[in-house]
């Protein structure tokens, strides 16, 4: 039998200070993005899970994963984020707005959660992976 998933990454935990305020932040980011909820602390995009963990310690800066990117189909799928992270006054890095640097046509917003995790939505239609 042929295993389901090529290679890649299977899930991602992401540690969390208050479970119930991080559910209901990411449980109307992700709707936005085309993430579905897989359980009550768990989502996903149809390849990759991420799940939610409440862990009693204080968050520290430490090397490690600098922000997670997440996929937008579209610019408007970039602006209905901002627009929605805007109306709930979250603390907004940039955007949306374009990064010629990058790309021509790489459009973006990046972001913190709750928890002060660094978060980027971002349409790359002329990025390679």
């Amino acid at each position: 039998m042929a295993y389901k998933y090529g290679v890649g990454i299977s899930h991602l935990e992401f540690w969390v200070k208050d479970l119930e305020e991080s559910l209901g932040f990411y449980s109307r980011l992700f709707p936005l993005i085309g993430w579905y909820e897989l359980n009550r602390t768990s989502f996903s995009c149809g390849v990759h899970e991420l799940y939610f963990k409440e862990v009693p310690l204080q968050l520290h800066d430490s090397l490690g994963v600098r922000h997670i990117c997440f996929h937008a189909t579209s610019r408007e799928m970039v602006e209905q984020v901002g627009e929605w992270l805007q109306s709930i006054n979250a603390d907004i890095i940039r955007g949306p707005q374009a990064m010629p640097d990058y790309s021509d046509a790489y459009y973006t917003v990046d972001f913190r959660d709750p928890n002060g995790f660094v978060l980027e939505v971002a349409y790359t239609p002329d990025i390679k992976l």
